[in-house]
């Protein structure tokens, strides 16, 4: 156990969790809704502070991050819990533990300085912090990403956007990019599917544009939840209002999952049709995803309209962008290490 980052003390030995917008309120022997952060005898202490739960080489495409380093490896770790609780998770196993879970000894003891020096032994370009909820291990993904920093490599976080503005400063300046799940552009959406609130995710993502944190945007079009029309457009329009229309967005596609099995897949026009949507809308660079072998995966110039990346699945295929530059139009094209 490590004592955590950002909690307040409260009356006798009760704290409340500060980390993120949940602000969970402890007496002692409980923890909060991410069942990885605990009050013990007023003090708040950090569960799974070097302890993975999943530990991986992936190609930065699965993150999914397009535009950072395409064709790169990403180290990616995880440890267990989740400040969400989505009835569609993906990787429900991992990211949504009970107090009856052994959440001290569950995973692997790996230690920053370890972390770091497999990516580089890995040959990695970056350390993603990924599969679960990289807020509710806040402090181990802190400690990693600055000894990652220091070493040449960029930090990454797959995250679903629910940590408050004190946290986020403290890890922005060694945090190179993110690819943040937008899940809805509806309020209702949140607090019946996620156990959340939508504008402390959309506040995020602003801070994290304020930042220099180079965004990505995921929504996982689930049918009859999230796939009506203004809902997409209305997300479309806040990436091209607030972030900009050079902030890529991932449209993918759902599989029946978790609690959500008796709702089918995301049928392929549906993506096409909010792919449309995000286009119209300005966006520069929409994709999708979970389908391969669809024109949604690979890149394009938003001048010429040339193909500059080709993908199938995580796999690049041919790429045409010279010193972040389309090669035919000489268009300057966004994102992290192009070409």
């Amino acid at each position: 156990m490590k004592e955590a980052l950002f909690y307040t003390k409260i009356s006798g030995d009760g704290v409340q969790c500060d980390l993120c917008p949940h602000l969970c309120k402890l007496k002692d022997g409980q923890s909060g809704i991410c069942k990885v952060r605990k009050n013990i005898k007023g003090t708040l202490y950090t569960l799974v502070y070097g302890r993975a739960i999943a530990v991986h080489v992936d190609p930065i495409e699965k993150k999914p991050l397009f535009h950072v380093s395409p064709g790169s490896r990403s180290f990616s770790i995880a440890t267990v819990g989740c400040n969400f609780k989505c009835t569609f998770c993906q990787n429900s196993s991992i990211s949504q533990v009970s107090d009856r879970t052994d959440v001290e000894n569950t995973g692997t003891y790996i230690i920053p300085e370890q972390i770091v020096a497999e990516a580089i032994n890995q040959g990695c370009r970056s350390i993603a912090y990924t599969y679960t909820e990289p807020t509710i291990f806040f402090e181990y993904a802190y400690d990693t990403s600055k000894l990652a920093a220091a070493k040449g490599l960029l930090n990454l976080f797959v995250s679903n956007g629910y940590i408050n503005p004190e946290p986020l400063n403290l890890i922005s300046p060694y945090l190179d990019a993110a690819n943040i799940d937008l899940k809805s552009f509806n309020d209702e959406f949140y607090k019946k599917n996620v156990g959340a609130r939508l504008h402390p995710v959309l506040d995020t993502l602003k801070l994290m544009k304020e930042r220099n944190i180079w965004l990505e945007v995921t929504t996982l079009i689930i049918p009859s939840l999230n796939d009506a029309d203004k809902d997409l457009k209305d997300i479309a329009t806040f990436i091209v209002n607030e972030l900009g229309a050079e902030t890529p967005w991932h449209i993918s596609r759902f599989y029946p999952q978790y609690k959500l099995m008796h709702i089918d897949a995301t049928p392929v026009s549906t993506l096409e049709r909010a792919r449309n949507i995000g286009l119209r809308a300005g966006l520069r660079y929409v994709y999708t995803g979970n389908v391969t072998g669809d024109a949604g995966e690979s890149t394009y110039c938003y001048h010429c309209g040339k193909k500059l990346i080709h993908r199938y699945g995580f796999r690049l295929l041919e790429q045409h962008i010279i010193d972040q530059r389309c090669e035919y139009c000489g268009t300057p094209i966004d994102g992290i290490e192009l070409g």
